[in-house]
């Protein structure tokens, strides 16, 4: 039997840490019958906060705009405390930029179309994403600029 300690990774809480709707032009903006242009952006970040106990914040901010009239603004922060323990320094910013996203992004999805559903408005449904490609992405562009970041902070912007 060996001594090492097997690695722990489980979900503690999920839960909607923060949520802001905004419809600036109502009521006047659900006359409007232009498909809005849809930007949705996205950012991650995990810290410690307790010895093995980690919190990963997956924020999204979702713009809909006809012309140059805003139709509404949804912020949602959706996060998660995980148990992580006797996994590797080395491997513990993947953990907390891949997996916790990963987990968190079916409630976040979920969120943000049930808001903007019971703001007036046709759901927005956010497509898959890729956060182990994002989080190479946001390595390299850190590694680029001769910079290493405290945390895993990824950004996606989508056009729809």
């Amino acid at each position: 039997m060996s001594d090492e300690q097997q690695p722990v990774f489980s979900i503690e809480k999920i839960y909607v840490k923060d949520l802001s709707l905004e419809i600036p032009n109502a009521p006047r903006i659900f006359l409007e019958r232009e498909a809005p242009e849809v930007n949705i952006q996205l950012h991650t970040k995990g810290e410690r906060i307790d010895e093995g106990m980690y919190e990963v914040v997956l924020t999204t901010t979702v713009t809909a705009k006809v012309k140059d009239k805003t139709m509404f603004l949804v912020e949602v922060q959706q996060a998660g405390v995980f148990q992580i323990r006797h996994v590797p320094e080395t491997d513990l910013d993947p953990v907390l930029g891949i997996a916790g996203p990963t987990i968190l992004f079916p409630y976040l999805r979920e969120t943000v179309s049930d808001v903007v559903t019971r703001a007036g408005f046709h759901a927005v449904i956010l497509n898959p994403v890729n956060f182990e490609a994002l989080y190479h992405q946001g390595k390299q562009q850190a590694d680029q600029n001769a910079k290493v970041p405290e945390r895993t902070e990824d950004t996606q912007k989508i056009t729809h």
